[in-house]
């Protein structure tokens, strides 16, 4: 075990440890007693990306209601688990939730619907990828320091955003099929591609998945896209419903959803814990770095949690990202956002002009790359409004 000074508390040997972090892009001093990954997660709460991210839909536009979650929302949620996970396995706090807090800040409007709009759109310019972006907006969009562009922050942290799903190149993919914005980093080759990321990338990453599979449990019973009968068809979830009415026979049916989700979660934390518990006895690794150079993550979920997962992701594929409610509204989001572009890429001149000044002429890959980042960097109701003034007689009435 070793001391970090971030936690008042022994961690883990294989905890990635701010005291020997390998830097950042551009050195810098500090005189706080905060660690390097402290300061990377409140350059990442104070950011403009991040801000926005209450305005940007999970899986509901932002104006549908006002109990679903957003993108802000379902971040701090992601940080909540993550640090909690890190907690028990001994690994960094404060770099396991400052991965979950920025996972997120690279999407565009509208969800996937959105990020699938950007993609076809910018299909001849370079592609877009909400995970590229995020790196591209964390080291060059952020305009907030007198010193260098982006946030500056720390190795770790950027090999987590960066790797967070595992190795970006390997035998089947090359280097060549690495998103634009990532190869457009940079001395992109120092993050180390072709490995695992640490442990606490690999918790928030697992974190992600544990909160938008319950939350969107929660969000689709609630806007009434499939009933409680119609969910617990997937066993996985009727057994948490049968547990919840075991005890609570008289509970009302919010109540009863609420605490199936607090059981759903509890089950894959433990479910992770486990595995993850039984891989680090087998690997025995001594640093991050042992981590970052196995075969396999060290956190992972049991096969057969795996097994059970495939089957909420069907239902929910079919019951709520495909229902007709939402196919109705991601099809107007669509809509939206490929009517901005191919409004602005012939006519970059109606951009704001801090966006005009970086365009090269209409339907240049340089001017198409300047009106994705406008786009992606907007909330939906910024969206919508932008839309209705540039395609609507009556948008500025």
């Amino acid at each position: 075990m070793k001391t970090s000074y971030s936690c008042k508390r022994e961690c883990a040997i294989y905890a990635s440890d701010p005291d020997t972090s390998r830097g950042r892009r551009l050195g810098q001093k500090s005189k706080s007693e905060r660690t390097v990954f402290q300061h990377d997660k409140d350059r990442i709460i104070h950011s403009t990306a991040f801000r926005r991210l209450k305005g940007k839909t999970q899986v509901f536009v932002a104006h549908e209601g006002d109990t679903y979650r957003t993108r802000l929302t379902h971040s701090l949620e992601v940080a909540q688990i993550a640090r909690s996970i890190a907690r028990v396995l001994g690994l960094d706090e404060d770099l396991a939730e400052c991965l979950a807090l920025a996972h997120d800040i690279g999407h565009p409007p509208f969800g996937h619907s959105g990020e699938e709009a950007l993609q076809k759109v910018m299909a001849p310019y370079g592609g877009f990828d909400h995970n590229a972006q995020t790196l591209r907006i964390i080291e060059k969009l952020e305009g907030r320091y007198a010193e260098f562009d982006g946030l500056n922050l720390t190795w770790e942290t950027l090999e987590g955003i960066a790797k967070h799903n595992g190795p970006l190149i390997t035998k089947e993919r090359k280097a060549s099929g690495l998103p634009w914005a990532i190869r457009a980093i940079e001395d992109w080759q120092r993050l180390d591609l072709e490995t695992f990321a640490g442990p606490e990338a690999q918790v928030a990453a697992l974190a992600d998945d544990i909160a938008y599979n319950n939350h969107d449990i929660d969000d689709g019973l609630r806007a009434g896209l499939f009933s409680v009968a119609d969910i617990a068809v997937v066993p996985l979830v009727g057994r948490a419903f049968d547990d919840v009415r075991k005890r609570y026979p008289d509970l009302d049916e919010e109540r009863v959803i609420h605490e199936v989700v607090r059981d759903l979660i509890g089950y894959m934390v433990a479910d992770l814990l486990k595995e993850s518990r039984a891989r680090l006895q087998t690997y025995k690794p001594q640093s991050a770095d042992e981590i970052r150079g196995l075969d396999v993550p060290v956190i992972a979920f049991s096969d057969g949690f795996r097994e059970e997962e495939v089957h909420l992701r069907e239902f929910l594929y079919h019951n709520m990202y495909r229902h007709y409610k939402v196919n109705r509204m991601m099809g107007q989001a669509s809509r939206v956002v490929s009517g901005l572009f191919d409004l602005f890429v012939d006519g970059p001149n109606l951009l704001p002009t801090p966006y005009q000044k970086l365009c090269t002429g209409p339907r240049t890959a340089k001017t198409a790359r300047v009106i994705c980042d406008y786009i992606a960097g907007m909330t939906d109701q910024a969206a919508i409004i932008e839309h209705r003034k540039l395609f609507s007689v009556s948008g500025y009435l």
